[in-house]
């Protein structure tokens, strides 16, 4: 993740000393675009999401049931079945 903020964040000819302006379009604190750049863990996904907003980078979760989860309603017979629901 980091790698790909700091592409685009320099596609927008954004550097270093930009952090406080790409952080106060995104309505996070400065010091939390340097621990997303910086691979520190613990980054609120709301705040991730803000910070990709204004880099505009879609963020696009893959699931291999998606696809199934799609053409069938929930609840209905032979909906897909949640690993949770047991066997």
């Amino acid at each position: 993740m980091a790698g790909i903020l700091l592409t685009a964040r320099y596609s927008l000819n954004l550097c270093k000393r930009d952090w406080p302006k790409l952080a106060e379009l995104a309505g996070v604190g400065k010091n939390m675009v340097y621990e997303l750049e910086s691979v520190r863990q613990g980054a609120r996904l709301e705040n991730l999401l803000k910070v990709l907003q204004v880099l505009n980078i879609e963020l696009d979760f893959q699931s291999p049931r998606r696809e199934a989860f799609l053409k069938e309603p929930c609840g209905e017979a032979g909906s897909v079945q949640s690993p949770l629901d047991g066997d």
